[in-house]
């Protein structure tokens, strides 16, 4: 790859990751193509060098801020040795996920979005559910039970963010994410049933 190949890669790829974090934050509507190409340092003339449309872009950043949280869900499962899954629950719970969407896990602000998205989108957000509800479902020695409580875990992960991140409140924030938290890791001990 020449030199001019190489730099108009990197700066595709810078778009994309600066995309990647806005549309955490603002969801897909709000960043214009104008102000994402300003924050990478380029003019907005230069954008269709780059992306077919702004739902090109729109599309590949939400497939990019999608998978990047499967490393994030592998490693913190993997902190926790004793317990994979409380590892999991307490990470994807944890206050600085809500108070950092840019960095966080892209199902929750995505989720609407994705419902009413074109077929590639829904398919990257699809891909992610499937992913995340194999990672889940691994941690777990019941393998007949495994996918139903993965399905359970991972709407319980996703509402209690979207829904701490939502409310006016913060300590009503706070607990919903605590409550979730313990109940989820009390189901998962066998020492609580989902609707005690």
């Amino acid at each position: 790859m020449g030199h001019s190949q190489a730099e108009k890669a990197a700066t595709r790829e810078r778009v994309l990751r600066i995309t990647s974090r806005k549309i955490r934050t603002e969801g897909v509507t709000r960043p214009g193509i104008a102000d994402l190409m300003k924050e990478a340092g380029l003019t907005h003339g230069g954008f269709y060098k780059h992306f077919d449309s702004r739902d090109d872009l729109i599309n590949q950043a939400a497939a990019i801020a999608l998978a990047e949280g499967s490393a994030k869900m592998e490693r913190a499962a993997r902190k926790n040795e004793q317990d994979a899954r409380a590892g999991l629950v307490d990470a994807y719970l944890a206050k600085q996920h809500r108070d950092v969407p840019a960095t966080g896990c892209a199902l929750v602000p995505l989720g609407t979005a994705a419902g009413r998205g074109d077929q590639h989108f829904k398919e990257a957000y699809e891909k992610q559910v499937r992913t995340y509800l194999e990672l889940i479902a691994g941690l777990d020695d019941n393998a007949e039970d495994a996918r139903a409580e993965a399905m359970l875990t991972l709407s319980a992960l996703v509402g209690a963010v979207l829904m701490s991140r939502a409310v006016a409140d913060k300590d009503f924030s706070d607990e919903l994410l605590e409550t979730v938290s313990q109940q989820l890791k009390r189901y998962a001990s066998g020492t609580s049933s989902p609707t005690a």
